[in-house]
């Protein structure tokens, strides 16, 4: 009975009442926050463009570019989200486009990296002879962009700890919040002291502080990207844990990766010592992958002892 039901090949086994992929990823979830923000930093965007501009402010016009990434990486993070949905539909698609959202949070890092060379370039070029910048019109922008980012950090803050693509927004936002602070300070230090240095080091300390946050985000992107495990879970312990199974006596081709925010999934090949029934391991290791791991999503293929021999065990 045994032999004949691991002839089957393999069982899909997940959490509740289905084996699939959630219908709809972390950030798919949260469209409706991403549209806000997208609005709120088009329209300060402008402004501060603007004022930047004709006042000659670098520390306002590095802001403006800040909220300039911020359009663009939620613009890509929505247009992730639209084609993930449509390409799900396809059937030789069948993980659709979920990983479109990982790239758009690698793009929101180039952008920033990108943004914020430019931003400590052009303030090093200046500090030999600074400009004077109007300081009235720069706070009235500063802190009608601190309002805009605070709104929009409040609407992202959540689903940041849910999905990578909301994650690069919301990264960004935090960003523009901290350098709208930092246009702040600068405007009053020039209208209350007209000392000059104020707008290119502000300038710098936003593009020097964003660097390292943006690394982080383009280092979790490519982890998805090269599909390496989570880095939560530990794969040696896993497959330790799947191996002390009642009537489990070997674990291999153990593979974990994500597809994309909130989706992790993992595969492996169970060898039986005959004693229980098949069903009964499936469903000690669902629960095992989901309880201890949260995984919701698993291919197992169940092997009895004679015919684990015969598995060809890939090298890779």
């Amino acid at each position: 009975m045994l032999a004949d039901e691991a002839r089957k090949g393999s069982d899909t086994v997940g959490h509740g009442h289905g084996h699939g992929i959630p219908t709809a990823s972390a950030s798919g979830r949260l469209a409706g926050r991403l549209w806000a923000a997208f609005g709120i930093a088009a329209a300060i965007m402008v402004v501060e463009f603007a004022v930047g501009v004709a006042t000659g402010s670098l520390a306002l016009i590095s802001d403006a570019a800040h909220m300039l990434t911020d359009v663009v990486g939620v613009g890509l993070a929505l247009a992730a989200i639209v084609v993930a949905r449509r390409a799900r539909s396809r059937s030789n698609r069948t993980f659709g486009l979920y990983r479109a959202e990982v790239l758009a949070a690698l793009a929101n890092a180039v952008l920033l990296f990108g943004v914020a060379g430019y931003v400590v370039a052009e303030a090093v070029t200046r500090f030999s002879d600074p400009p004077a910048v109007a300081g009235l019109p720069v706070l009235l922008a500063a802190a009608a962009g601190l309002v805009a980012n605070l709104v929009s950090f409040l609407l992202l803050r959540e689903g940041a700890n849910e999905s990578l693509n909301v994650r690069g927004a919301y990264l960004e936002v935090v960003a523009d919040l901290v350098g709208s602070v930092g246009v702040l300070v600068s405007a009053l230090i020039t209208l209350t002291t007209g000392w000059r240095w104020a707008d290119p080091i502000i300038g710098v300390a936003i593009g020097l502080w964003v660097l390292p946050r943006t690394w982080a985000l383009a280092k979790r992107a490519l982890r998805i990207l090269f599909q390496h495990a989570p880095e939560r879970v530990d794969v040696g312990e896993m497959a330790l844990r799947l191996g002390a199974l009642t009537g489990v006596t070997e674990v291999h081709d153990l593979h974990v990766w994500t597809l994309t925010s909130g989706m992790e999934v993992a595969s492996a090949h169970l060898t039986m010592n005959g004693q229980c029934a098949q069903a009964e391991v499936l469903d000690a290791a669902r629960e095992l992958l989901h309880d201890s791991y949260g995984i919701e999503h698993a291919t197992l293929q169940v092997e009895a002892p004679d015919s684990a021999t015969k598995c060809r065990q890939l090298s890779w």
